[in-house]
């Protein structure tokens, strides 16, 4: 006969293996490399990211003929060491994204609770203010800033800000108008809260979930932008090490050095990839409806 505290632990066990079995195991192996470097980058580059070496211009891979082990990835036009150009590139990037994605959530969640909340005027200048937005596309947008403000980290951030603070004031005015109307709101106005109490209390605590969900999936796409504005030369700009610019960079070489581009394109794709599903994981534990089927 087992014991209690056998089949105690033995529960705990199976718990553990259940949980472990509904992790996104692919997005977290596709992004613990990228918030590695991002986080630990300086303590993980080779060599300077900017320092050129002018005597090992365009070095293939150590896997490949002249290939050296000193520059595992290569180096690119300038002598510089890849891999410690894309640690950099991921830190970059996750600044940038969780940046930009963080400040527009802030700005967006705000103006669509207050939005469905108070209705009237104010819903309609704010619903108006998105309407204005998203008329306008993406890119010319974006290009409409970078010209106005130049290349740099901030043009980058600006940018991501802009084209995703009213995907959030959009789709969280939809869920407080519902809200408003439940009864725990309408107990707490004849209980005297205030309506910024009301809004920080009970309103934002239950739209918390659809702000995960979509922080993840903007993730990705602010990422795509920081590297097709670098592209275009209006991000990120040199000796910065950002992938966007390294792509940039490397298109003139494909020919001859096709590591410059090609691995910084890898890097993007298993970033959004991995951000995507992380997402898309996010949606179905934090959604009920579909959490039940």
């Amino acid at each position: 006969m087992a014991s209690p505290s056998g089949a105690s632990t033995g529960l705990r066990w199976q718990g553990a293996k259940t949980f472990a079995a509904r992790l996104p195991w692919l997005a977290i192996i596709l992004l613990l490399p990228v918030v590695v470097c991002g986080v630990f980058g300086p303590l993980l580059y080779p060599h300077d990211p900017t320092a050129a070496n002018m005597m090992a211009p365009r070095q293939p891979p150590a896997w490949l003929a002249r290939g050296e082990w000193t520059y595992l990835l290569g180096t690119d036009q300038f002598g510089r060491d890849l891999l410690s150009r894309l640690i950099e590139g991921a830190r970059i990037a996750l600044i940038v994204a969780v940046t930009g994605v963080f400040a527009a959530g802030v700005i967006g969640v705000a103006a669509g609770m207050c939005a469905g909340y108070f209705q009237g005027k104010i819903d309609d200048a704010i619903m108006r203010l998105v309407d204005i937005k998203m008329s306008i596309p993406p890119v010319l947008l974006i290009i409409l800033i970078g010209s106005a403000l130049g290349g740099g980290l901030t043009t980058v951030v600006l940018s991501i800000v802009f084209v995703f603070w009213a995907d959030y004031a959009r789709v969280i005015r939809g869920e407080t108008l519902v809200l408003r109307e439940r009864g725990f709101v309408a107990y707490a106005r004849s209980a005297g809260s205030s309506n910024f109490a009301i809004l920080l209390r009970h309103i934002l605590p239950n739209v918390a979930p659809t702000c995960i969900v979509l922080v993840t999936l903007q993730l990705g796409r602010a990422l795509i932008i920081e590297a097709s504005i670098t592209f275009l030369g209006i991000g990120i700009q040199p000796p910065a090490s950002a992938w966007g610019l390294l792509i940039a960079e490397g298109r003139n070489y494909l020919a001859s050095a096709w590591w410059i581009s090609t691995f910084a394109g890898i890097a993007i794709t298993m970033t959004v990839l991995g951000v995507n599903l992380l997402g898309d994981w996010l949606r179905d534990r934090l959604d009920p409806k579909l959490r039940n089927q």
